[in-house]
């Protein structure tokens, strides 16, 4: 008779596996609902949209989180969220999203972070910002091709910006498909401790 460990695998690193859960259930949850509770979640939300004119045009839209020196606070990123859209012709479409560490905006705009705990009136102590052009300098931190319809890429609190760094994020949609109106939409949302 092979040996079974009834709860746990003597020959894993660590013991994975929950062990007696009748009477000690496994009860877990995102870090986000700890941080929504006690009202340190925001998000910023930006878009951008262009008609298609010529051969070839793009929509972009930016956003830049400032962490600024000397908040004390660090910044814990959570989820970027976006969609590249068309008013018709959506095959004639491709997109691209970029998150780049540090970079800067040019013109940018103000953008409101919102708390996602609707009871709380705190606010971010970050400064967000977009704008309708490409991000300049910076390191590219990761790069995905999109295709036409929304997209979402968890991080979980595994990008940390701590005071005196930044963060930009970006999503262009191209097309070749004259009289087409693009979209390009955008959205952050992070925790702050």
């Amino acid at each position: 008779m092979p040996n079974h460990y009834v709860f746990n695998d003597n020959d894993q690193p660590l013991f994975v596996e929950m062990t007696n859960t009748f009477r000690s259930p496994d009860i877990t949850a995102p870090p986000e609902l700890g941080a929504a509770e006690s009202a340190v979640l925001y998000s910023a939300n930006a878009s951008a949209s262009a008609t298609v004119v010529l051969s070839l045009i793009s929509a972009v839209i930016s956003v830049r989180i400032n962490n600024p020196a000397g908040s004390g606070r660090t910044v814990f990123i959570s989820r970027i969220t976006g969609s590249i859209g068309g008013s018709s012709l959506l095959s004639a479409m491709s997109g691209a999203f970029t998150i780049i560490r540090g970079g800067t905006l040019s013109s940018p705009a103000a953008l409101p972070a919102v708390n996602n705990n609707l009871a709380s009136s705190a606010v971010s102590s970050q400064t967000v910002q977009s704008a309708t052009s490409a991000v300049s300098g910076g390191t590219v931190l990761n790069s995905y091709q999109l295709a036409p319809g929304s997209f979402s890429q968890s991080f979980t609190g595994s990008i940390v910006l701590p005071p005196g760094s930044s963060l930009c994020a970006n999503v262009t949609s191209s097309s070749s498909a004259i009289g087409l109106v693009i979209t390009s939409a955008l959205s952050l949302t992070w925790w702050e401790r």
